[in-house]
C-alpha cells in the first residue's frame, strides 16, 4: 500500500505483511504472517525509521496500529526532544498502543543518529561490549516436527536454543529434545500457560534437561505464584508478559530472576533502556527479547543487547521474507550494527 501522509509532523508509515517460514507456535497459537508497520518521520532531508510490531495479547493489531497512528504521530515534531515526545505520546494514550510508541521513538532515535552520522548506541552513549549470543526458537508443534527444528538449528551452527512450551506433553517434548540435541544450552518459554501445580512438577524436568532459564512458567498475574515457585527453583524465572510497563519492574523483583524486555511491548528503546536500568537496581538479570520483526525492529534491540545477560533476538531469523537487510549474523552470534542509525537498509 501506498505511505499515508499526516501534515504537518512529516510522519508516513505503510504495513508490510512479513511471513515466517515455518508456521510459529506458542502455548497460545499458532501463525504464519505477521503485519508490520513501518514508520519514517523525515526532516529537513534527514530520515528516521521504527518499526510497530503489535501483539493480540497486549491488545494491538494492525487495525488498532492504523487506527491510532494520525493521532500519537502528532506527538512527534521535535525528534530531540526525546521527553517531550514520550510525554506527547502519554498525554494522547496513557497506557495503551505500546508498539506505535515504540515505532515513533525508534523514528526519532535514529533521526538524530543520521543527523549526527552516528549510529543509534553511540547517540545514547552505551557501551561498544560484545552482544550476548542470542537464542534461537524451535516453536510449539508436533514433537517430531519440533525434533526437526532444533537438529536444523543445531547443524546451522545455532549454540543456545528456546523451547516453546505450555502443553500437557511437556516432559515428553523436554526429554525429546535434549536426546535430540544433547550439547546446546536450552530455555524453556511456557509462555504463561502452566498452572501452579504443573510448573512445580516441571523443576524437577527442568534441571535434568539442565535448562538454563525458564521464561514466564505461570499467567502474567500470578505474582504470588511465581515467587512461591521462585524460593523452590533452582532454574532462574524470567517475566514476560507480566511486564507491560517499565514501573512494573519494581513489582517483579520479588517474584522473578529476571525481565525480557521487548521494545515494541515496552513503547521503545528509551523506555526499555529504563527498564532495563530499574532492574538492575533491583539486582535482576535481564533478557532483551523481540516479537517476529523485521530485521529493523531487531536491529533496534540489539543497540541495547550488550548491556543484557541473554539475547533472544530470532524474530528476523525467522522470516522468509524479511524486508530489511544489514546486520551480520554468525548463527547466534549478532554483530553489533555499526553503520548509521539503526544499520540496516531496505531491500
Amino acid at each position: 500500500m501506498d505511505p499515508v501522509s499526516v501534515a504537518p509532523t512529516h510522519v508516513t508509515w505503510e504495513t508490510l505483511e512479513l511471513h515466517t517460514a515455518q508456521p510459529f507456535g506458542i502455548a497460545r497459537w499458532t501463525h504464519s504472517v505477521y503485519p508490520r508497520t513501518i514508520v519514517t518521520f523525515t526532516q529537513g532531508g534527514v530520515s528516521g525509521r521504527g518499526e510497530a510490531a503489535p501483539n493480540a495479547f497486549y491488545g494491538e493489531t494492525r487495525g488498532t496500529v492504523e487506527a491510532v497512528l494520525p493521532l500519537l504521530a502528532e506527538a512527534l515534531t521535535d525528534p530531540w526532544d526525546w521527553d517531550g515526545l514520550q510525554a506527547g505520546l502519554s498525554a494522547r494514550m496513557p497506557h495503551d498502543h505500546p508498539s506505535v510508541k515504540c515505532a515513533l521513538e525508534m523514528a526519532a532515535l535514529e533521526w538524530c543518529a543520521a543527523s549526527a552520522g552516528q549510529p543509534v548506541w553511540r547517540l545514547l552513549g552505551l557501551s561498544p561490549a560484545p552482544l550476548p549470543r542470542s537464542s534461537f526458537t524451535v516453536s510449539l508443534g508436533e514433537l517430531p516436527d519440533m525434533r526437526r527444528q532444533a537438529r536444523e538449528a543445531v547443524e546451522a551452527g545455532h549454540t543456545v536454543l528456546k523451547v516453546k512450551l505450555g502443553t500437557g506433553r511437556d516432559t515428553a517434548i523436554l526429554e525429546a529434545l535434549r536426546e535430540e540435541v544433547p550439547d546446546v544450552t536450552l530455555r524453556v518459554d511456557a509462555n504463561a500457560a502452566w498452572t501452579r501445580p504443573q510448573a512445580k512438577r516441571m523443576l524437577g524436568v527442568l534441571d535434568a534437561a539442565r535448562v538454563e532459564l525458564v521464561e514466564q512458567p505461570l499467567a502474567a498475574d500470578d505474582l504470588e505464584g511465581h515467587a512461591e515457585l521462585r524460593r523452590v527453583s533452582r532454574v532462574p524465572i524470567v517475566a514476560d508478559e507480566s511486564l507491560h510497563h517499565v514501573r512494573d519492574v519494581i513489582a517483579l523483583a520479588d517474584a522473578f530472576d529476571g525481565v525480557n524486555l521487548k521494545l515494541a511491548k515496552l513503547g521503545g528503546p528509551l523506555r526499555a533502556l529504563a527498564a532495563l536500568r530499574l532492574a538492575r537496581a533491583h539486582g535482576m538479570g535481564v533478557m532483551i527479547g523481540c516479537m517476529i520483526e523485521s530485521s529493523l525492529g531487531i536491529a533496534a534491540a540489539a543497540h541495547l543487547a550488550g548491556l543484557c545477560d541473554w539475547a533472544d533476538l530470532d524474530g528476523a531469523l525467522l522470516l522468509a521474507d524479511d524486508p530489511y537487510m544489514g546486520l551480520e549474523w554468525t548463527a547466534g552470534d549478532l554483530a553489533r550494527p555499526v553503520g548509521v542509525g539503526w544499520g540496516v537498509s531496505r531491500r
